[in-house]
């Protein structure tokens, strides 16, 4: 893996490992697997780890803690705050202020068994307390070297000068992939270049969908929640699908499969771009590896864009709940 930089010196790998599968939201998988995947992506260079205090919820930052045991050093660890949830999964709302901020980095510490966090961020912004509050808590963290860098999740774009102008945020998360591209036309990715913050791509496969293994609603487990995301339901399904099958053929040519050239395509968007694809499987992890060789040429990634435009995919990425936190 070649190194990417994150803002002013946040040096990541050009590909991280999403963990949040490995303990939330989809099924399958085993703890030992997952343990697995993660030590097998640190020996092959993928050293930026992305974790949340809600994925479990709590459970998943223990188990990235246990699996950097010994390699600290190795590991470029991300993790995240914003979005309450109680001992027992109950999504208890979106918090950004300073005294949950503390407390939360202080029990995210506890949990990954370390003595700092390399990129801090906002998952959710929270519409009650201004940024700069929030940003100024998070700002006192790296001052007490508990935090190195600062980062936001799904932030709009005044919010994002705002909190900047607070703390240089060093990267925005944000969903991007050939069937979320929202960020290129709604002044997110304008803003965050004109700023120097790097960008993070977090579903960059599509939630799984552009990877092809799905080709019926019935292939999604039963207690797998993206049967309630739109782009998996009714007629949405089919649509989207039919946009997969167009990129299979494009993949095929470049002797790739679909995952390769949806996470190719993703990195060929600039230098300042790191997708993080999960995984909770060792051989998805290879897989999605191999993406760093797909080279896409600009006639490929014109083809690409003919086939799968901005906003070809059908729903919306989110219930309608969901789609209310987003681009605050």
């Amino acid at each position: 893996m070649k190194p990417r930089t994150l803002g002013q010196g946040l040096v990541v790998s050009e590909m991280g490992l999403g963990c949040m599968g490995m303990s939330d939201f989809y099924s399958g998988g085993s703890e030992a697997e997952s343990l697995a995947t993660i030590h097998r992506a640190l020996d092959m260079g993928i050293t930026f780890l992305d974790t949340a205090d809600m994925y479990g919820p709590f459970t998943n930052e223990r188990l990235v803690g246990r699996a950097i045991q010994g390699r600290r050093d190795e590991v470029v660890l991300a993790t995240k705050f914003g979005n309450e949830r109680s001992e027992e999964g109950a999504f208890l709302g979106i918090r950004g202020d300073a005294e949950y901020v503390r407390r939360a980095c202080d029990a995210s510490l506890q949990r990954l068994g370390v003595d700092h966090i390399d990129l801090y961020y906002q998952h959710r912004v929270d519409p009650r307390v201004p940024i700069e509050e929030t940003v100024g808590a998070m700002a006192e963290l790296v001052s007490a070297g508990k935090v190195r860098h600062l980062g936001l999740s799904e932030a709009a774009p005044e919010t994002i000068r705002r909190a900047h102008a607070v703390h240089p945020i060093a990267a925005l998360q944000t969903e991007w992939s050939l069937w979320t591209r929202d960020v290129e036309t709604d002044g997110v990715l304008d803003t965050v270049r004109e700023l120097g913050i790097g960008f993070v791509a977090y579903s960059p496969l599509g939630r799984g969908f552009l990877t092809g293994r799905f080709t019926k609603f019935e292939d999604l487990p039963e207690d797998d929640y993206r049967r309630n995301q739109p782009r998996f339901q009714g007629e949405n399904f089919q649509k989207n699908l039919d946009l997969v099958r167009e990129v299979e053929v494009i993949a095929t040519e470049k002797g790739a499969t679909p995952s390769q050239l949806a996470l190719a395509w993703v990195m060929a968007q600039g230098e300042d771009v790191v997708p993080i694809p999960g995984t909770k499987h060792v051989k998805y992890l290879e897989q999605n590896a191999a993406a760093a060789n797909v080279r896409l040429l600009d006639d490929d990634l014109r083809r690409i864009d003919a086939v799968f435009p901005a906003g070809a995919a059908a729903g919306d990425r989110y219930p309608e709940g969901g789609m209310r936190n987003v681009r605050r």
